[in-house]
């Protein structure tokens, strides 16, 4: 039977899955690390991004830092004294939990605890849905402004009329005058905030939300590093440090290379 000569879909991406050999050398990448390095920290990372991990990786690169699933990284390290695959390192395991890594360092804690906050401090980026908004967002009624109200309109421009047509996509009701985009009122009168809301802080942003916040270039997810624990091979305890970061997470299912 001939081949078929219709058009075929041909997908120009390819994810590579995770293989077996993959799995253990990063076991065994971790394992390697434990007696080259005086100290094993699991931090968690809020609102991670890519780019910023990186940075973070280029900050600390006399180090190691894994990312992978957490119950392989839990298995290098051990969950008793019998596997432990150093004094007491298994006490770190109930830790692993969520989205957490492993770094390995010589740096003292009284150098790194600080240094990893003054890094990730000016790390922010626009919200993605399932965020929580950080504080209120309202668009004033009038003259729509590029900011949306966030600086004084004798600093801003307004918005760009072709934006007209996904504001009002979106829910807000919005009206080209005189060749500006005006926000006008409803016909119930001006509502106590005093404009358009777009979110109130504490609220689970959706994708709306999120499309809204980016047009007008308002910035409410920050990229955190936060230490968890860490043990010491000196005196082969484990230390708590942000334990209120490991709240309400899961187990993380994904998977990551160092």
């Amino acid at each position: 039977m001939p081949k078929s000569k219709r058009s075929k879909v041909v997908h120009m991406t390819q994810v590579n899955k995770k293989t077996k050999e993959h799995k253990e050398r990063l076991f065994e990448n971790i394992r390697e690390c434990i007696p080259q390095y005086q100290h094993c920290f699991i931090f968690s990372v809020d609102n991670m991004r890519n780019t910023y991990l990186k940075d973070v990786r280029q900050e600390l690169s006399d180090s190691r830092l894994f990312f992978g699933k957490t119950k392989l990284m839990a298995r290098a390290l051990g969950h008793s004294p019998e596997d432990s695959y150093a004094d007491n390192i298994y006490q770190l395991s109930p830790y692993l939990r969520g989205t957490v890594g492993l770094l390995f360092t010589n740096r003292h804690p009284d150098q790194l605890l600080p240094h990893l906050e003054s890094i990730t401090q000016d790390k922010v980026d626009f919200a993605r849905a399932g965020n929580v908004a950080s504080r209120d967002f309202i668009v004033p009624y009038g003259t729509v402004y590029a900011t949306g109200g966030e600086v004084p309109a004798e600093h801003d421009v307004p918005i760009g009329h072709t934006l007209e047509p996904e504001l009002r996509r979106l829910g807000v009701p919005v009206r080209m005058v005189k060749g500006r985009v005006v926000l006008e009122e409803g016909p119930e009168g001006p509502q106590e905030a005093g404009g358009y809301v777009v979110c109130r802080e504490g609220d689970v942003l959706d994708s709306r939300q999120t499309r809204l916040l980016k047009l007008f270039s308002v910035c409410m997810s920050q990229f955190k590093v936060k230490v968890v624990a860490y043990w010491s091979a000196a005196t082969t305890q484990v230390t708590p440090v942000d334990t209120q970061a490991m709240d309400g997470v899961e187990d993380d299912k994904d998977e990551g290379s160092d």
